[in-house]
């Protein structure tokens, strides 16, 4: 498989998540350092090429239940190539912005990720589709263990594992999960319960990470504390947060459907109208009315469309829909192009009885 054929293909994570319809994904995130070596945010631009190529060695061809990982040094891809990895959350947004030797590790589905020389000189990520942390938790826990076997890991018996920024000391794990909130936010309800959220110790961001906004209703939970925690108390911790969040914007479904049946059915008609009739289409607006879609097929108002809710989005976006049109396209004709995408998907409805 190409790189071309591997960045193109949807990630595994991005799979429609109907039957658990409010968490999105869960992700898995661990921070390693290679001991006796400078941390990235001081080291040369050949400290980073021999660790790259330590790393790169290592990692290339490992298998873990059937994921064969393959390395791509960064070097070797162009702009738009870099962008799709954002969009889809296989790298940070902060990744390609340097020119040390930096790289990635990815398996075929997407579902491991591993950042060579990123803020750490290593980011294990395993990303799964719906509320799968425990399945993420066990892939992670494959590759770390390999990783360990291979190379001398920054650890201290007081500490854990150390590593460049002080909140991941300890054991490295971030552990977090996509949801969408669309109720919460229609009933004003979404600040209280999420703001409730950092006195438990965990941090809540938009869609891409720290410092974006929450577009399309869709919020990420995390921890923020790894010192002093088990893993088994982090991943313990924000499963029953998550479920609570679950019960809660489920509760809202059913008050906003009793209460006022006509606004919401008004709102994702409304919503499937544009996104089949669209010729110009912005990105925030997608955000919104993918969101209000997503929100009526969950609710029995809407049938079921041939694409899922966030392959449609990650897809619409600036670097995938370039990407797969294999063309560059400036800001007018990417609206267009991405409206020419989206009534695609929507006039290829699945069948299925509606109320």
């Amino acid at each position: 498989m190409t790189y071309r054929e591997l960045l193109a293909k949807d990630s595994f994570w991005m799979k429609d998540t109907l039957d658990i319809p409010i968490v999105l994904s869960s992700r898995i995130r661990l921070a390693r350092n290679i001991a006796d070596n400078p941390f990235p945010h001081v080291m040369s631009h050949d400290d980073a090429e021999k660790i790259e190529a330590q790393i790169s060695g290592v990692l290339d061809g490992f298998t873990a239940e059937g994921e064969k990982l393959v390395y791509i040094p960064l070097k070797m891809l162009i702009p738009v190539e870099k962008k799709v990895l954002i969009e889809k959350h296989l790298v940070s947004p902060g990744f390609n912005e340097t020119e040390y030797a930096r790289g990635l590790a990815l398996s075929e589905s997407h579902k491991i990720a591993v950042m060579v020389n990123e803020e750490d000189h290593l980011r294990i990520q395993v990303l799964m589709p719906g509320n799968s942390l425990r399945e993420a938790w066990h892939l992670a826990g494959l590759v770390d263990d390999h990783l360990e076997a291979h190379l001398d890991i920054a650890y201290k018996e007081k500490l854990g594992y150390l590593t460049t920024c002080p909140t991941n000391v300890g054991t490295g794990l971030r552990v977090s999960v996509m949801v969408h909130l669309p109720a919460l936010v229609l009933t004003n309800q979404v600040q209280q319960v999420l703001g409730a959220l950092t006195s438990l110790g965990l941090a809540v961001r938009g869609l891409y990470g720290e410092g974006s906004r929450p577009f399309g209703n869709i919020f990420q939970i995390s921890n923020q504390v790894t010192l002093g925690k088990s893993e088994e108390d982090t991943l313990t911790h924000l499963d029953a947060v998550t479920r609570q969040l679950m019960e809660r914007e489920v509760q809202m479904r059913e008050v906003i459907r009793k209460e006022s049946p006509l606004i919401v059915e008004d709102k994702v008609w409304r919503a499937r109208g544009t996104l089949e009739n669209v010729r110009i289409l912005e990105t925030e607006e997608i955000y919104s009315l993918l969101s209000e879609d997503r929100l009526g097929i969950d609710m029995g108002i809407l049938s079921r469309v041939s694409a899922g809710f966030v392959s449609v989005l990650i897809n619409s976006m600036q670097g995938c829909l370039q990407y797969n049109l294999n063309k560059q396209l400036d800001a007018y004709h990417i609206n267009a192009e991405r409206a020419n995408f989206v009534r695609g998907i929507y006039h290829h409805k699945m069948s299925e009885n509606v109320n």
